[in-house]
């Protein structure tokens, strides 16, 4: 297994805060006030995202937590499948997703459409980081906080291995062979 071997800060801590507020503030101005919008988090990458943004939201909520994950079977490139579903229904509700990184977009596109077929009054998509140079396939997302090269990024929820969630910025990554002895 390779070790992390170059770091180098995408946003800081600052950045991020100011972003997030940025982003809350465009829902808040889109949503209206009269009922709550239900906020789907998606695990585990957008815990500290979410939990940030809906604290700088002035819109009433309610929340929930799905988990989506793509596994490799040696045949395929990956099949999405869910792991968590929602614990109420959607029906009839505004519901925004909030996401940690879109990338090739599969697995975001999965989600909406798995939402979708829920008959929610509308749907949105925020993402905190989008690597638009990987799309694979089309997905809207109505709010974007960074936009990001092809880069392993960690931080701010985003891991590797589980780890560097904790991190209160976002940096790249790079793996490197362990040394031969």
């Amino acid at each position: 297994m390779g070790l992390p071997l170059s770091k180098t800060t995408l946003f800081t801590e600052d950045q991020i805060h100011k972003r997030v507020s940025e982003l809350a503030r465009d829902i808040d101005a889109d949503h209206r006030i009269d009922e709550p919008l239900h906020v789907v988090v998606a695990l585990k990458g957008s815990f500290v995202f979410a939990a940030d943004l809906i604290r700088a939201m002035r819109t009433p909520l309610t929340l929930d937590f799905i988990a989506i994950g793509s596994y490799a079977d040696g045949t395929t490139a990956g099949e999405i499948q869910l792991q968590k579903d929602l614990d109420s229904s959607i029906e009839g509700r505004p519901v925004l997703i909030v996401e940690d990184i879109v990338d090739t977009g599969r697995t975001l596109r999965y989600l909406q459409d798995l939402l979708r077929a829920r008959s929610p009054k509308s749907l949105r998509t925020v993402c905190l980081t989008t690597k638009p140079s990987r799309r694979a396939v089309e997905v809207t997302v109505e709010y974007v906080g960074f936009e990001v090269g092809d880069h392993f990024i960690v931080g701010y929820g985003l891991d590797h291995g589980e780890r560097y969630r904790h991190l209160a910025h976002i940096t790249t990554i790079e793996e490197t062979r362990e040394p031969r002895r």
